[in-house]
């Protein structure tokens, strides 16, 4: 890692890309100082606090700018979000379907399409946010005008958003959104390490600070190697392709594979069942409607702030609903984005098949077969990533804004950048080559 980013340093391309990047960077940090005018917020941070299980990966997704309202409190979460709703919808309706195979021109279409539903999304948020702000009693603003500033000001900073990570892709280095998602879930970082040092560690005696610093490393260690471990595991299907005759030759004949990654979608489960678990709160406190007797129970049992936590045993109906969703939308999302009839159908064209496997209907259940149960695998190690930190949490208090979702976002950041660097060298390497 560190070789190859000093040999890209020296490419004047590659520093260039580098320096604005850290530019739009320090731009994006400098914007998640500056408060939504109109809004209460130290008062606000209570509240988002008191009510969102989701607060911690929310704030570590936007760098702690969606607790303390600033204006970029929305962040890039309406991007990614009308990104997955696109994505989906392309699969489902033929107008997008046939965009997405269009090349150039329909990758631009979809872009769009993308960009304003980011917007509308953005819209619908803040006025969301507005709303149960104002119903909560926190809103230093009154009037028609008062409000629309408050959600005016988070459309157009979560556009702006946009905007940046945009410009990143095109004169930066890496995926311009990827990248604001590294930065935001770094900068909490050491405001996080800095709380479990003062909670387990500040003011014990030697021994308790050896074990608690110990146990700190470990679990960090841990849950970081478990994440590279699931970003990296691949089952490759070997695939032979026949030898056939053209004009005088004979052609084919070569083996290849199908890469079938064990975490086939990503930390998409995570995110659904986050944003599911989240809308209940959403809505009660909006309306400002307090549930009473079992339903109580139930809805404080859907709060991450209340899982793992022996003092709320009914908590523990959430992580199993939590589990089952995360299950659910894995298998859902692969379903979406991976098709084992078209490769079946494609190898069969091609000439190829599975050894042992015979062409078209075969081949599509055995693919099915092995996606299915890779499928599992990789939800069950995405659940385990993601519950580490709220288990933490719930049994011992150690309340951190990053955890395993966060360092699967880190993990396949930092990989997809080093290997567009890379290519980037290739590429350049090529070219000094032809103009020799």
């Amino acid at each position: 890692m560190f070789k190859t980013l000093s040999n890209a340093l020296k490419v004047k391309e590659i520093r260039n890309g580098l320096l604005f990047t850290f530019f739009i960077l320090v731009v994006l940090r400098l914007g998640s100082a500056i408060p939504v005018p109109g809004l209460n917020t130290a008062e606000v941070a209570k509240y988002l606090d008191s009510i969102m299980g989701q607060a911690g990966f929310v704030n570590s997704i936007t760098g702690g700018s969606f607790s303390q309202m600033t204006i970029f409190a929305l962040g890039v979460t309406p991007y990614i979000t009308s990104s997955i709703i696109i994505q989906l919808l392309t699969i489902a309706i033929p107008a997008l379907e046939e965009l997405s195979k269009d090349g150039e021109d329909g990758r631009k279409k979809l872009n769009t399409i993308t960009r304003y539903t980011t917007i509308a999304l953005a819209i619908i948020e803040s006025v969301g946010l507005t709303i149960g702000f104002e119903r909560q009693g926190l809103l230093t603003v009154k009037g028609i005008l008062g409000y629309l500033l408050i959600i005016f000001t988070l459309t157009a900073g979560s556009t702006f958003v946009m905007w940046l990570g945009e410009k990143i892709t095109v004169y930066g280095v890496g995926n311009g959104i990827s990248i604001i998602l590294l930065i935001n879930i770094v900068s909490r970082m050491p405001a996080d390490f800095l709380a479990l040092y003062e909670l387990f560690i500040k003011g014990k005696d030697i021994v308790q600070m050896i074990i608690a610093a110990a146990v700190i490393i470990v679990v960090v260690v841990a849950t970081v190697v478990l994440v590279v471990l699931l970003q990296d595991g691949v089952r490759k299907i070997p695939v032979q392709y026949a030898q056939k005759v053209q004009g005088r030759r004979m052609v084919g004949g070569q083996s290849s594979h199908i890469p079938l990654k064990v975490n086939t979608s990503g930390v998409i489960p995570i995110i659904f069942a986050s944003s599911i678990l989240s809308v209940p709160a959403i809505v009660m406190n909006l309306f400002s409607v307090s549930p009473k007797g079992v339903w109580e129970k139930i809805f404080n049992g859907m709060n991450q702030n209340y899982w793992f936590n022996p003092d709320h045993p009914w908590a523990s109906v959430g992580v199993i609903v939590y589990i089952l969703l995360v299950l659910f939308f894995a298998y859902f999302y692969t379903s979406v984005t991976f098709n084992p009839m078209e490769i079946a159908n494609n190898m069969k064209r091609g000439g190829g098949f599975i050894p042992g496997i015979r062409p078209g209907k075969p081949t599509q259940d055995y693919l099915n077969k092995i996606l299915n149960y890779i499928v599992f695998i990789g939800a069950v190690f995405l659940i385990i990533v993601a519950l580490i930190p709220v288990f933490f949490s719930g049994m011992f208090n150690a309340n951190v804004s990053f955890g395993g979702t966060s360092l699967i976002i880190i993990v396949g950041v930092v990989v997809d950048t080093i290997k567009q660097v890379e290519s980037k060298m290739i590429v350049r390497n090529y070219s000094g080559f032809l103009n020799d």
